[in-house]
């Protein structure tokens, strides 16, 4: 089958594309080039490296989501504020393209108070509420850096970014306790973690050290400190999305490992989730975002 359309992901540190005939995928690639690898003025020749065998003689369509809109991107595409339809707008046409393409890039959506802004969950959460009509709740999307999102109508009404993922890499990489985390895991210790950090999130950071400290004086197995600083982070960030999940009807979308951490420590809150595969819904949504461009020339 022919390459109908290509639809990108295109985030700060990998470049996923897929060749689609309408919404079936026909052949996937990705690369590491990523927004934070490319120089600016290399984008298209980025996207070309990895999916030239799929173009044709005629211009292909490339709907493009994530980092690619920034600033620092293949081009700007400005952020919506909330609330607002995850996609409300046409995607940003991007100038001056190889002619055997025609690109666009999907805008974010920002908000002024507090100041928060995404680039990419818009996308998942339109493919989401695509395969859920009438949908109304909060959409939990677990990462390097968790967006928690009010929707309703239709529209996301507000949303919090939590660098809880980032500073768990860190914590691990590059902080005193890479001598005590390892790769490994405790369901157990997780689950007595979130316990704590949710009831005490102001001790987070006593909690921390005292996973070292397991280390040095009981030799705390390098797993079951990992899960326990998961834990405690998690914890902390449920204490603070508590007016997000409590009583509502709650989705999470991610990967596969992280829809079951983020589901484990919810569901142990007797929160009721219901889960989405991120890749499905992202591709979901740029289907939605590639309607739009019909719209142009």
């Amino acid at each position: 089958m022919k390459t109908e359309w290509i639809a990108v992901d295109w985030g700060t540190s990998h470049l996923r594309a897929w060749a689609m005939q309408g919404e079936t995928v026909l052949d996937h690639v990705q690369s590491e080039c990523g927004m934070a690898r490319v120089e600016k003025g290399r984008f298209e020749a980025a996207l070309l490296s990895i999916t030239d065998s799929w173009l044709g003689s005629t211009p292909t369509d490339v709907v493009a989501c994530g980092m690619v809109g920034a600033r620092q991107g293949w081009v700007e595409a400005p952020y919506s504020a909330v609330p607002s339809a995850p996609i409300p707008n046409m995607p940003i046409r991007v100038p001056d393209t190889d002619p055997r393409v025609r690109a666009f890039v999907v805008p974010g959506l920002k908000q002024n108070s507090p100041p928060d802004v995404m680039r990419g969950e818009e996308t998942q959460i339109a493919g989401f509420l695509g395969k859920h009509p009438n949908w109304d709740g909060v959409v939990c999307l677990p990462g390097t850096h968790t967006k928690w999102a009010q929707v309703s109508a239709g529209e996301v009404i507000s949303f919090r970014t939590f660098m809880t993922g980032e500073i768990f890499d860190l914590l691990c990489s590059q902080s005193v306790l890479k001598h005590s985390t390892s790769d490994g895991w405790d369901d157990a210790a997780f689950s007595d973690a979130v316990e704590d950090g949710l009831s005490k999130p102001e001790q987070l950071a006593a909690r921390l050290f005292s996973l070292r400290a397991a280390d040095l004086l009981h030799g705390q197995d390098t797993g079951t400190a990992r899960a326990r600083l998961s834990g405690q982070l998690i914890g902390a960030e449920l204490a603070a999305t508590r007016p997000y999940w409590l009583g509502q009807q709650l989705a999470i979308i991610g990967s596969d490992a992280l829809i079951d951490i983020y589901a484990k420590a919810l569901q142990q809150q007797g929160a009721a989730v219901e889960t989405a595969n991120a890749t499905m819904v992202t591709l979901a949504g740029l289907s939605l975002a590639r309607n739009l461009t019909r719209q142009t020339v």
